[in-house]
């Protein structure tokens, strides 16, 4: 989290700007339930008057909006045009769409897209299966401590040994604290395991009869740009059934690898921070 100020005299222009932005990631962190000024202030180690005059830029610059009823702030336009543009770039979410699509197609169940940022993972995109009975854990925008959930999982054991034993770390207090089940030493294991198989598995350890398995999409250098995950009750996800799916996914996966080679490369990817995670972010469930 940043250092708590009390003050504001006497910062540069570059630090007014690094916080806006900061705000501004906070704010989409709140996903479509949008962030009350008092929980900005809270998570963000800003004061009240520091936070709403960077709230209020950002509004006029488009990259923030207010509900004029509830008061909450949310990500606006310029934000939706930007990333639009940024997604020419970075499009993992349009070369993945039609892959999500099939796998819900094949296996009526539901599939997602989950991606990094810093400690957690994102889901992007929920594509709806056609089973009668869903489970209703994930949705898109929804985000929870890396190795928690499925797709979150196969992105974590993709990564070094010593960024993993970082991120458990960052987020060891909001995994005691919210995920009884899931501390670090079980997240461990877990990766131990899902290196194994060769995938991930969520055997309802989040809600008992929501089960879900992943598996991890990766750039040409081999780091990991993603996760594909499909969730079911749990009586859908027996062993045989999740050797079909695996391979389903795996199919789906490979094309999205070689969509990806094609994309401009990123030369040099900053490599970010360990971050700790944010409180009060917590899901009450992750596929």
């Amino acid at each position: 989290m940043e250092q708590r100020v009390t003050s504001t005299s006497g910062l540069s222009g570059a630090q007014s700007v690094d916080r806006a932005l900061s705000l501004l990631s906070l704010v989409s962190y709140f996903g479509d339930q949008g962030a009350s000024l008092s929980e900005l202030v809270d998570q963000g180690g800003l004061n009240k008057p520091t936070t709403r005059r960077l709230l209020l830029a950002l509004m006029r610059s488009g990259m923030l909006e207010q509900d004029s009823i509830t008061r909450r702030y949310f990500l606006g336009e310029e934000a939706y045009i930007l990333g639009t543009l940024a997604s020419r770039r970075y499009g993992l979410l349009q070369i993945s769409r039609d892959s999500l699509t099939t796998l819900s197609a094949k296996t009526e169940d539901t599939s997602f897209l989950s991606i990094q940022r810093e400690t957690s993972s994102v889901c992007l995109h929920r594509e709806e299966g056609t089973y009668q009975i869903r489970t209703h854990a994930l949705q898109a925008g929804y985000r929870h401590p890396l190795g928690v959930g499925a797709g979150s999982l196969a992105i974590l054991s993709a990564l070094q040994d010593e960024e993993i034993e970082a991120i458990l770390e960052a987020n060891n207090q909001l995994l005691l604290a919210e995920y009884p089940n899931l501390g670090p030493s079980q997240i461990r294991e877990d990766v131990a395991t899902t290196r194994k198989t060769g995938f991930a598995l969520n055997p309802g350890r989040i809600l008992a009869n929501s089960w879900a398995i992943g598996l991890a999409i990766h750039y040409p250098d081999g780091r990991p740009a993603g996760a594909l995950s499909i969730a079911a009750i749990d009586s859908r996800m027996q062993p045989a059934r999740q050797v079909e799916l695996v391979a389903l996914m795996q199919v789906e996966a490979k094309k999205i690898e070689a969509r990806l080679a094609h994309l401009q490369p990123i030369n040099g990817r900053i490599k970010r921070p360990i971050i700790p995670a944010r409180p009060g972010t917590r899901v009450e469930g992750a596929n």
